[in-house]
């Protein structure tokens, strides 16, 4: 695999294919809380998600070369793969659901140089009107997290505007999070993580 210098690295900006494949990586850093509530009850948790192979390999082949010799895996957080917006308080209710967000694709990048690795990731997915939605605007919580041997080292929560023009029902977003730098002397347990945080 062909490796582009860490110069040409910061010049590369986002792409995303026609296929609706999150390709590249850009924006926004700092700390904050970990994740709050996902899914509206604990039954509705789903199972953790995560790119297909074949899909990853895509994500890769296109995206920043990752020339790190560590680079943290990134997964949806469990319990945050989807939300849900129910009106009138009717909460659970299918008949009442607005709107749900899912989560389609996630990816990183890595760069390891002088005892940091320096992380960029991305999220991919939808807004979804349920059978009493007529929103033509939403905004999703999407949180990104660092967590090095367990502890949270990065945690930030983006609010995500996303359009949907009639008469679809449906709208894709896409959010990237570039250059946050986690110290790394070697062997740590680094995790990466993305989900909706729909905490107040």
């Amino acid at each position: 695999m062909h490796h582009a210098p860490i110069a040409t690295l910061a010049r590369r900006s986002l792409v995303f294919a026609g296929t609706g494949l999150l390709t590249a990586l850009l924006a926004g850093c700092s700390m904050g809380g970990m994740f709050g509530g996902g899914a509206p009850a604990a039954d509705a948790n789903l199972a953790n998600t995560s790119p297909n192979p074949a899909a990853m390999a895509q994500a890769q082949t296109n995206a920043l070369p990752a020339i790190a010799t560590e680079c943290p895996p990134i997964r949806v957080r469990p319990g945050s793969e989807a939300m849900f917006y129910y009106g009138n308080g009717r909460t659970g209710d299918p008949r009442a659901l607005q709107y749900q967000g899912v989560i389609d694709k996630s990816t990183r990048n890595c760069i390891v140089s002088n005892g940091l690795i320096t992380v960029q990731m991305g999220v991919e997915g939808r807004v979804l009107l349920g059978p009493t939605g007529s929103q033509s605007s939403v905004t999703v919580p999407v949180r990104f997290a660092v967590e090095r041997d367990g502890q949270a080292i990065f945690s930030e929560k983006y609010s995500i505007p996303v359009a949907i023009s009639p008469p679809a029902q449906s709208a894709g977003f896409v959010k990237v999070v570039q250059n946050v730098a986690i110290p790394y002397l070697g062997g740590e347990d680094i995790k990466i993580w993305v989900g909706f945080d729909t905490g107040r």
